[in-house]
């Protein structure tokens, strides 16, 4: 088989990728190991943004009629109990929201639309890349108990934070101090804020902070995440973090019956705030959490891997229309991604430090930041 493009992972980044190329007349093969619908470890805030991106595509009737929970509001708790609460802002072109929607909706949202614009799906297990020379000349996929060899111009990785394609193209040399651990969980008896995200930033889990996230009456998503070189000095424990948190005060008398937890998942983040690392090779781009896009304060990444999609996907129009598939040609990656992102990675990435060595900052920032209208925003559109 032999394709123009292949996409190695169906989730935003993927899908988002995909889109991208369709439009622009190209023919793309889209692989995931996983049917749609399919679960996703996270916190399933998504920033207006990514929002604003899909409305681009032609989805802003499809997300309209999905019925997701908009989010109106952001509170802050700092390690004192500080409390900042601000409205959120919308998307500057078409006025989108940002909503909690779990992932296995949102997802399969993406993909149904990027196979409807033209894009072929195909689920099976991706063994590795086709490496002829030192290039990537398709990929290797396990199908029905056998071996196939899927021939493409260009692989656009998309595979996630263990990214098969990334391990065999690029020695795993991210350090601890750019990487964190975070788990999630579902609740059903918890008193939420209506409409309103919550992070609670507090000294036993900087650098990092747990959410509450709400989905509809009584339910949400609740979760924590700490940075993976702490956590491990800590010989620490997701789930007896998670106990913690929901014995703090305030959590724990909205608790309406102890807090009972369904879908209780851990994963790892590759934070985008390394240096010089490399996500363009011949014939291949690592895109969204294979190529370490999360941002280092907040932990999100969908809106980061949705930008990286489509800039990975104009650099492979490029290509394709030069007959170029060269490291020298698709570094021109690298170079818009550095642009785009390396500023506020770096910046929230200094933020994160000093918050661990000064936890006293974020009660000053939390307070400073209820006579700042721009705080809100600015913090939600890094998720």
């Amino acid at each position: 088989m032999e394709r123009e493009v292949v996409n190695v992972g169906a989730g935003p980044a993927g899908a988002t990728a995909a889109m991208t190329l369709t439009q622009l007349g190209h023919d793309v093969l889209l692989i995931d190991r996983q049917a749609f619908p399919r679960d996703k470890a996270c916190g399933d805030g998504i920033p207006s943004g990514s929002f604003e991106m899909m409305y681009d595509f032609g989805m802003r009737e499809k997300v309209e009629q999905a019925g997701f929970y908009p989010i109106e509001r952001l509170r802050i708790v700092s390690p004192r109990g500080h409390i900042f609460e601000a409205p959120l802002g919308v998307g500057p072109k078409y006025g989108a929201k940002s909503h909690v929607v779990p992932r296995v909706q949102f997802d399969a949202m993406l993909q149904e639309h990027a196979v409807s614009m033209g894009a072929e799906f195909c689920q099976a297990r991706v063994e590795g890349p086709i490496m002829e020379n030192g290039q990537v000349k398709g990929v290797q996929v396990r199908t029905n108990g056998s071996v196939q060899d899927i021939r493409a111009k260009i692989v656009l990785a998309a595979d996630g934070v263990t990214s098969t394609i990334a391990r065999a193209v690029r020695p795993d040399d991210q350090q601890d101090l750019h990487r964190a651990v975070a788990l999630r969980a579902y609740i059903d008896d918890i008193e939420v804020l209506p409409n309103q995200v919550e992070f609670h930033l507090y000294e036993g889990i900087l650098p990092g902070y747990a959410w509450i996230f709400p989905l509809g009456e009584h339910q949400a998503n609740i979760g924590l995440g700490m940075r993976l070189d702490k956590f491990r000095a800590l010989k620490g424990n997701l789930k007896e973090m998670m106990k913690v948190f929901m014995g703090i005060p305030m959590v724990k008398e909205r608790l309406r019956h102890g807090g009972r937890l369904t879908g209780v998942t851990s994963w790892q983040l590759n934070f985008g705030s390394q240096r010089k690392l490399q996500r363009a090779f011949d014939g291949v781009m690592l895109i969204g959490d294979a190529g370490a896009f999360i941002n280092p304060l907040t932990g999100g990444g969908i809106h980061n891997a949705m930008i990286t999609a489509k800039l990975a996907a104009e650099t492979a129009h490029e290509a394709i229309c030069k007959g170029d598939f060269t490291r020298q040609m698709l570094q021109a990656y690298d170079v818009a991604c550095h642009e785009e992102l390396w500023r506020g990675m770096h910046r929230s990435f200094l933020i994160q430090r000093w918050s661990m060595r000064f936890p006293s900052l974020l009660d000053w920032v939390v307070k400073r930041a209820r006579s700042s209208g721009t705080f809100a925003q600015t913090f939600m559109t890094k998720l």
